[in-house]
């Protein structure tokens, strides 16, 4: 059984030639920095949880399928994902156990620990004893714990995107301002009208905004 909320919002804008990507309200957010695992055994049967870091969720969908492939002679491959730094896009699945006892104990625990971007997959290598409804709950539960507590948990700065056009006349003004800020450069191109992407701390944006549309001929697009 699988368990769908995505909640979308847009915050419309009054001022036209203006364009920026907020990933989140909030200025921090906290996810794993890499893979990492954790085993949780009882009544024969194995627990293997796989937990790592996914920036969608198609990406999310992607891991989990390699981890059924690499693992595919288990009984189960239960997951749960959670995307976006406001945590507004999650999923999560029982794959063939009891409804609500494998999918939602992964989930919870990724909530328990405040983390976003992530997906954790937990493999059953069933031990021919039945746990019960409370004895799945625990099992899931404990695994995915194990494979967070296994990792490290990064702190993150939420990032904001701006894309904007200006005249070759206005490069230095353009530069300067780009090498004080320290920004990431993440799209440039130099021609008579000469265009540019950068990405800074969404906290940032709206005076590095108002200082790069003071620049005479600069348009911040829309």
């Amino acid at each position: 059984m699988l368990f769908l909320h995505k909640i979308s919002s847009s915050r419309e804008k009054s001022q036209t030639k203006v364009s920026s990507t907020l990933n989140n309200m909030s200025d921090f957010y906290k996810t794993l920095k890499g893979v990492s695992q954790g085993i949780y055994k009882e009544k024969m049967s194995k627990f293997i949880a796989i937990a790592q870091p996914a920036q969608s969720a198609d990406e999310a969908k992607a891991l989990i399928k390699q981890i059924a492939n690499k693992y595919h002679d288990a009984r189960h491959c239960c997951w749960a994902y959670m995307i976006g730094t406001q945590r507004n896009e999650y999923l999560s699945s029982d794959n063939g156990e009891p409804s609500g006892t494998a999918g939602k104990p992964i989930l919870g625990q990724i909530n328990s620990f405040g983390l976003t971007n992530v997906v954790i997959a937990v493999v059953r290598y069933f031990g021919g004893i039945k746990l019960g409804t409370s004895g799945l709950i625990v099992a899931y539960r404990e695994a995915a714990r194990a494979a967070i507590e296994a990792g490290e948990i990064l702190e993150c700065h939420e990032q904001a995107t701006l894309s904007f056009t200006f005249p070759y006349l206005a490069m230095n003004d353009v530069m300067k301002l780009v090498k004080a800020g320290e920004l990431k450069v993440l799209s440039q191109q130099f021609d008579n009208v000469c265009s540019m992407t950068i990405e800074t701390d969404a906290d940032k944006l709206p005076p590095l905004r108002d200082r790069i549309e003071a620049i005479d001929g600069v348009t911040v697009n829309e």
